[in-house]
């Protein structure tokens, strides 16, 4: 009987993986009813049942998971050859189960109404657009860094612990929901991994944990980058999958925070991504923008960048060509180049904006 309920679940797969592909072509429905249906009850059931917890409950499970699957494998290891397809049968019932909770605490979110939509903006910028956006950012980041500095050679330290930058996080929410109130964020569930140290190795500052719904930040990144880290996180569980979402959505809700470091950190990082693009598009036109920029904010850049090549390792693309793949099979084409096309969503809402 045990063996033939296995086999049931292991078999559920393919109409879930079915399933799956045919909502991902009805936008509109994932978007009214999971994404803005059941999805914020689930997400909200996690946060105020584990957002209390002072350390990363799914961290644990992860780590529980892995040693679980290790025994599991070695006490089984001789069944791999003598009982091979009863051994596959526990193995695909155990993705079947982790496939279906995937998309129902969390997934489903990749195949929702793209940002753009929502918010009628266009997607495609011209690149006077872009120039005319990033000149602004410069303009903007310049003014908050001197306001911080009183020097336009220093680069900005932040003032706070890492655990009280993510304690301040979540007001940033608290005046976004003001312009776009689906933005509400409460309870909070933003926490340090206990994993900092290899996710550092593998070349990620945060995750979400899609089966608990908790915002992992790697504790080991650079002060400055944690507001728009954690911002960034906290999208990813207000709905958002999309990484260029999250980046646009978090870059938003730092600059609209009421501390002068959070809209320094997220003026900034618009302003990377911006000077990123058309760094691509002409050297030359980067190079007389990036004069421009105050010599203490591209300190700030260069302090994030030799953090992550002290860090690099032979390992860290094989993790990233895997969460590559991963994002292409969720709908993300780009892969880890998703991240970039915030420039799009950036470029076309501050065009007309007065920053």
């Amino acid at each position: 009987m045990l063996k033939k309920k296995k086999t049931f679940i292991a078999l559920l797969i393919i109409p879930q993986y079915l399933l799956i592909k045919l909502l991902a072509h009805h936008q509109e429905f994932i978007e009214t009813y999971y994404s803005n249906g059941l999805y914020p009850v689930i997400s909200k059931v996690f946060r105020y049942t584990l957002g209390w917890l002072p350390f990363s409950f799914g961290d644990l499970l992860y780590a529980f998971a892995i040693i679980y699957a290790l025994r599991w494998l070695y006490i089984n290891r001789t069944r791999i050859w003598k009982d091979s397809i009863n051994w596959m049968v526990d193995i695909a019932a155990a993705l079947s189960i982790i496939f279906f909770l995937f998309h129902l605490c969390w997934g489903l979110n990749y195949h929702r109404l793209p940002l753009h939509k929502n918010l009628s903006l266009n997607y495609d910028y011209t690149t006077e657009q872009l120039v005319k956006v990033t000149e602004k950012l410069i303009e903007k980041s310049n003014e908050l860094h001197l306001k911080i500095t009183h020097n336009d050679t220093l680069k900005v330290t932040m003032p706070y612990s890492k655990s009280e930058i993510l304690d301040l996080a979540p007001k940033g929410y608290e005046n976004l929901k003001t312009i776009f109130p689906h933005l509400e964020y409460h309870p909070k569930s933003v926490k340090t991994s206990l994993f900092s140290y290899p996710l550092t190795y593998m070349g990620f500052s945060g995750y979400l944990n899609p089966l608990t719904n908790e915002a992992q930040i790697d504790g080991m990144i650079p002060a400055i980058k944690i507001p728009t880290t954690s911002s960034h996180e906290i999208a990813h569980q207000l709905g958002y999958a999309a990484e260029n979402e999250a980046n646009f959505i978090g870059c938003l809700a730092a600059i609209s925070h009421d501390d002068v470091y959070f809209n320094y950190a997220g003026y900034t990082f618009g302003l990377r991504y911006c000077l990123n693009e058309i760094y691509f598009r002409d050297e030359c036109l980067y190079e007389d923008l990036v004069a421009d920029v105050n010599e203490g904010i591209l300190k700030n850049y260069k302090e994030t960048r030799d953090f992550w090549e002290a860090h690099a390792n032979p390992l860290e693309p094989f993790f990233k060509l895997f969460y590559s793949n991963y994002l292409k099979a969720n709908k993300q084409s780009k892969g880890m180049q998703s991240y970039s096309y915030v420039v799009a969503l950036l470029s076309n809402y501050f065009d007309e904006k007065s920053l």
